[in-house]
């Protein structure tokens, strides 16, 4: 298995500022790059032009009531999905088969995978 090198700056692994995901090593001179791509560039500008304008802080955020609510129901999918795969590990102790191992992983996988790809999107403005 092969491990995409990754960023590290002061020892952690250095991330988009906007979509959080890893960025690669960077050799050579320059600044050290913040956004994995262009339309990430793009959206955190959109983000702060926007947050300007309704006078907030950088701690603070705004996301819709929809976005948000799917994001609860993903992380409660994997919630119980680990809670149920912890159960079956139990429940099978060291007997678990090869078959039944892989049947857990896919299960936790298939939980999982929603929040890999999910993205909240910057507001458009006044709704």
């Amino acid at each position: 298995m092969t491990k995409t090198e990754v960023a590290r700056a002061g020892g952690e692994e250095r991330r988009c500022r906007w979509c959080r995901r890893a960025l690669p090593v960077r050799t050579g001179r320059g600044r050290p790059k913040e956004f994995c791509s262009q339309r990430c560039r793009q959206w955190d500008w959109v983000s702060r032009q926007r947050a300007a304008e309704l006078e907030i802080s950088d701690g603070e955020l705004i996301v819709a009531r929809r976005e948000l609510d799917e994001l609860h129901d993903q992380l409660y999918m994997l919630a119980c999905a680990v809670d149920d795969t912890e159960r079956d590990l139990a429940d099978a102790g060291t007997r678990a088969t090869a078959k039944e191992l892989r049947e857990m992983l896919d299960w936790l996988l298939d939980a999982a995978k929603p929040l890999r790809e999910a993205q909240i999107s910057a507001p458009t403005g006044p709704s």
